[in-house]
């Protein structure tokens, strides 16, 4: 039976990819919280994740001159502006309080991703040592 490393670690791989990606993004938001015009910014998660794993759906075109999607990279997530709530008269986009849950939110998954990670590992070393 041959075994493929890279299926084994590639979700949680993928995942820790993107929330590291999203952190800076974060840290980014956070460090500029007080520079006029500038503009949060952040990706979807989820849509990420699918996309890294080749889950959504292909786009469909119905005429011959409708644009055709760029083929991204899965590893680099579509990066949008975010919409705040409330905007600051100097233009900028970023609600503290706002970023540092995301922050916080995003390196509990970031965590618990890599619990899953050591936890398949143990488990790898644990099938090599015939336990």
């Amino acid at each position: 039976m041959r075994f493929n490393l890279d299926k084994s670690f590639g979700v949680p791989e993928a995942a820790l990819h993107l929330r590291a990606q999203r952190t800076r993004l974060i840290a980014d938001n956070l460090a500029n919280s007080d520079t006029p015009n500038y503009k949060a910014r952040d990706f979807d998660f989820r849509s990420a994740m699918q996309q890294a794993q080749g889950q959504l759906a292909p786009l469909r075109t119905t005429q011959p001159n409708h644009l055709q999607p760029a083929a991204g990279d899965p590893r680099n997530p579509d990066v949008r502006y975010r919409v705040p709530l409330n905007a600051a008269v100097d233009g900028n986009t970023v609600e503290t309080h706002a970023e540092q849950a995301k922050f916080a939110e995003n390196t509990i998954h970031y965590q618990a991703t890599l619990t899953v990670l050591g936890a398949r590992i143990q488990g790898l070393m644990g099938a090599l040592r015939g336990e």
